[in-house]
């Protein structure tokens, strides 16, 4: 049963220590330091110390710069050739990368306004999997939109599917491996699950006149199985077998491929038919809107895993909100889970802007700046933050498929990694904040 700890992973500064021994002495000789500073060989005998340089973003998407160039510090040149402003103020990190980027890192950063759009009668559905972003191999998304009416037709999958509403209402229902039944509405901010194999279908309510919008995730394979495209691949006589028909006109009219989105009437129920079965023992729906948020210092953060989500066993979420000027975390790995983001637009607010700079190991570090729509992604083990760069609420969504986090680091390790003294040690904070 996967559990997302109260508390996320938070490392090298956020979970070091758990307490701060005195340190021995120690004089370096290429300078006079306090003698609490360290406890290990001077990392200036071997290397200079990294530059304390700004390496802020250089501008905004709403920044007043109407040609952004590739210089810092001196380097680079302005572009004379053809080029795009628009989409360079969205990604001032990429065109302008910290002086502490370097090497090689796969793109980590998918807008959904890339993704090709599949059109229906009744709603539309965009994805992203490894085809666009090909750094995220175990996690997948889908931005979804439903007329009110409209059904998301009967459908499963090998994998789990998690979702979050971004707008309206949508009702969920469901038959389990056992035949039990379930059907539940979810609004904005709520979450649904379904196990792998689980059939179930997707229909937007009346309740919002435009209907429904949801992001879908899940663990990423290929092969979604739709009811209508499986009939319409079975023999005729086979299907009047199967439901032991006496009049073949009942069932001459199977659509010929599948539906996948279609307009219907909104529901007027949300109670599920009468199963001699029963009903699911654990809800697919998950009212996570409806949590207390804990408030920090420089935002706050909500959290839905198994432990409160019983039926969600392979997928968490931390929905977080980060003041501007705040990080939400400081930098921070996880041993064992692959991170996949989406960046949410605050209500009544303009967009917000975040920032991540991903460490891949040996000397490789990139900054990805991120708006609302756009999706992130971090490999397990690699070293990563989110900061707020905007003038308003940065809002977005941690998804994860795993459930081990790290422990605190001795803090002689610290010094002899860091240089950090006593003092400096000893307000280092022993669970994932976010910071101001």
């Amino acid at each position: 049963m996967i559990q997302l700890p109260r508390l996320l992973c938070s490392l090298l500064l956020a979970k070091l220590v758990a307490s701060a021994p005195a340190s021995s002495s120690f004089t370096t000789t290429v300078e006079q330091r306090p003698s609490s500073t360290f406890s290990g060989i001077d990392a200036t005998a071997t290397v200079p110390f990294a530059s304390t340089d700004p390496n802020q973003a250089l501008w905004g998407p709403n920044s007043d710069v109407s040609a952004p160039a590739p210089e810092r510090n001196g380097l680079g040149a302005s572009i004379v050739g053809p080029s795009n402003p628009e989409l360079e103020l969205e990604n001032a990190d990429l065109l302008a990368p910290p002086t502490t980027d370097s090497g090689t890192v796969m793109n980590a950063k998918w807008p959904f306004t890339l993704s090709h759009n599949r059109l229906q009668t009744g709603g539309w559905a965009r994805q992203q999997n490894v085809d666009q972003m090909p750094i995220a191999t175990s996690m997948a998304g889908v931005d979804m939109r439903l007329e009110a009416g409209a059904i998301r037709e009967l459908h499963w999958h090998k994998t789990s599917e998690w979702a979050y509403v971004l707008k309206g209402t949508t009702q969920v229902t469901a038959v389990d491996a056992n035949g039990r039944n379930f059907v539940g509405n979810a609004g904005p901010g709520d979450l649904w699950f379904f196990p792998a194999g689980v059939p179930h279908s997707l229909q937007a309510t009346a309740d919002d006149p435009d209907g429904s919008e949801f992001l879908l995730a899940s663990i990423y394979s290929h092969g979604t199985f739709l009811l209508t495209d499986w009939l319409a691949h079975v023999p005729f006589e086979v299907i009047l077998k199967n439901f032991q028909a006496t009049d073949p006109e009942a069932f001459s009219h199977i659509p010929a491929q599948q539906l996948y989105i279609f307009p219907s009437v909104p529901p007027t129920s949300d109670t599920p038919p009468e199963d001699p079965q029963g009903q699911v023992p654990q809800s697919f729906v998950f009212p996570l809107s409806q949590m207390n948020a804990t408030q920090l210092a420089g935002g706050s953060i909500r959290m839905a895993d198994s432990t409160v989500f019983p039926v969600s066993t392979t997928i968490s979420v931390a929905e977080v909100t980060v003041n501007p000027g705040g990080m939400s975390t400081t930098v921070q790995w996880h041993p064992t889970m692959d991170e996949w983001s989406f960046f949410l637009q605050v209500p009544f607010l303009t967009e917000g802007e975040g920032r991540m700079t991903i460490f891949a190991a040996e000397s490789n570090a990139a900054t990805f700046d991120y708006q609302a729509g756009d999706i992130g992604f971090v490999p397990a083990t690699m070293g990563h933050y989110v900061e707020n760069t905007g003038n308003t609420t940065l809002r977005y969504l941690e998804i994860f498929n795993g459930d081990r986090w790290l422990a605190l680091t001795p803090p002689e390790l610290v010094k002899a990694h860091l240089n950090l003294d006593d003092e400096t040690i000893a307000k280092l904070p022993k669970t994932k904040p976010i910071v101001v």
